[in-house]
């Protein structure tokens, strides 16, 4: 039976905090932190997704003002490297200047406005292609063509506009808002939850993009609950606690996590041990297994050691003090507004941003930052997917590709959905969607209450 303490509900069955009780190994004390929250139980209006008027909201007063994941430190080396950042009808260049300094610039020419960098790339300097006026890799005015036609022009004055950057466990962020507040502040307590987790220690492994034809939030929100797995995922159930997730939030970040190895409490008999491996690992029934169990096996200890043992030739002894939580869980973070970092080995990141000016599109991608042994690998470039392609097409996913199809069959038609329902709202769970609820609480804040 359900129960429900100060409106926050509970599905039955064992907690996250009783199956670490009996990890084989230490918890790091980030797992043991607990911070539900009730945050009502309002319908969520839908023109947050379908119209025009609320989009131009989150044009002038998010995206315009808040921190966002733009790249890695890694994927811009040199003096030189820039990547191309867009966002709704903003384009940024964020390139290294220094070894030890990154900046980010407005991606257009202060002579006609054309943009200066359409791809990512290596630059000794930034140099407009449509009539040559250019600029140092550190943003100050070093050429104007026919300089005795621009006596107007004060080279003191035509420095790049900027935007704020910071760094943070090897993420390169930016807020095109030249007040922001420092990026640590924004960031709070989540740099020291993953102290534990070096990120910046971690190469991109993969990196997977994918327009979707939905709006931002409806493709993120796919993603911030493991209610629907029971439904778009049933496969997976004999292994995934997935209605008894542990879902906590914070001020601008909040996170939810899914237990492996353990039923979810949806069934209506309880899997075997080697069921449940079976379902984990992806593997027929006339199959044989590779870690034959026993009744008395515990399957989420086995399937620790056997990810331990994964690992071990890229993250050496590490892998011994992890716990099993650490091996088998999705520790799903989201920094407020769509930046998703996965603690562990989980690799994930996800990002999910508007696709250009179109509120009933998004990009979608998700990166595998995982740990190496030796010379760092390079980063994987970014594989675009076609409007033909699904990301079983992106083989580096591996199985991950089918389920983030079963989750892309779901998103186009709740955007259809939500343009023609005659219900104003979407409705919400108290407890297990309460991330989306707080994701919606801070698109009040920013976008409504400025």
């Amino acid at each position: 039976m359900t129960t429900k303490e100060s409106g926050v509900a509970r599905s039955p069955g064992i907690t996250y905090q009783e199956l670490l009780d009996a990890d084989t190994h230490p918890v790091p004390d980030v797992l043991r932190l607990e911070s539900p929250q009730y945050l009502g139980s309002e319908d969520v209006d839908i023109g947050r997704y379908t119209t025009r008027e609320w989009h131009e909201k989150e044009v002038t007063n998010l995206w315009s003002r808040v921190w966002q994941f733009a790249c890695r430190e890694d994927d811009i080396p040199e003096v030189g490297d820039y990547v191309v950042y867009d966002i709704v009808r903003s384009s940024y260049v964020i390139i290294r200047t220094a070894p030890s300094e990154i900046k980010a610039y407005t991606n257009a020419c202060l002579h006609r406005g054309r943009r200066l960098k359409d791809h990512d790339g290596h630059c000794s300097e930034i140099r407009c292609p449509f009539h040559g006026f250019t600029w140092t890799v550190d943003g100050q005015l070093r050429d104007v063509p026919a300089p005795w036609d621009f006596d107007h022009v004060d080279g003191g004055d035509f420095s790049l506009p900027e935007c704020a950057v910071g760094t943070w466990a090897g993420f390169v962020m930016i807020n095109p808002d030249p007040g922001a507040e420092p990026l640590g502040n924004y960031l709070g307590e989540i740099v020291e939850h993953f102290t534990v987790w070096d990120l910046a220690d971690r190469y991109t492994q993969a990196h997977v993009a994918k327009v979707i034809h939905a709006n931002w939030k409806i493709a993120q929100e796919a993603f911030c609950e493991a209610l629907h797995v029971s439904a778009t995922h049933p496969q997976i159930m004999a292994y995934l606690g997935d209605t008894n997730s542990q879902v906590d939030i914070w001020e601008n970040f909040a996170r939810v996590i899914t237990a492996g190895g353990t039923p979810s409490p949806l069934l209506d008999q309880a899997p075997t041990p080697d069921e449940m491996l079976r379902s984990m690992m992806d593997i027929r029934h006339d199959q044989e297994s590779p870690i034959p169990l026993t009744e008395e096996d515990s399957m989420r200890a086995v399937g620790a050691a056997a990810t331990r043992d994964r690992w071990r030739s890229a993250a050496g002894e590490r892998v011994d003090a992890m716990s099993d939580a650490e091996m088998m869980d999705s520790i799903d973070y989201t920094v407020f507004p769509n930046f998703h970092p996965w603690g562990a080995f989980n690799r994930i990141v996800y990002r999910f941003r508007p696709n250009g000016d179109d509120h009933r599109s998004s990009i979608m991608e998700c990166i595998f930052l995982a740990p190496y042994s030796g010379e760092k690998p390079p980063n994987a470039p970014v594989h675009w997917l076609t409007a033909e392609e699904t990301f079983i097409d992106a083989a580096e996913l591996g199985t991950l590709g089918k389920i983030f199809n079963q989750d892309l069959f779901n998103m186009s038609r709740v955007q259809q959905g939500l343009e023609t329902t005659r219900k104003p709202g979407v409705t919400l769970a108290n407890y297990q969607e309460s991330k989306i609820r707080w994701l919606h609480h801070k698109l009040t804040e920013w976008v409504e209450e400025v």
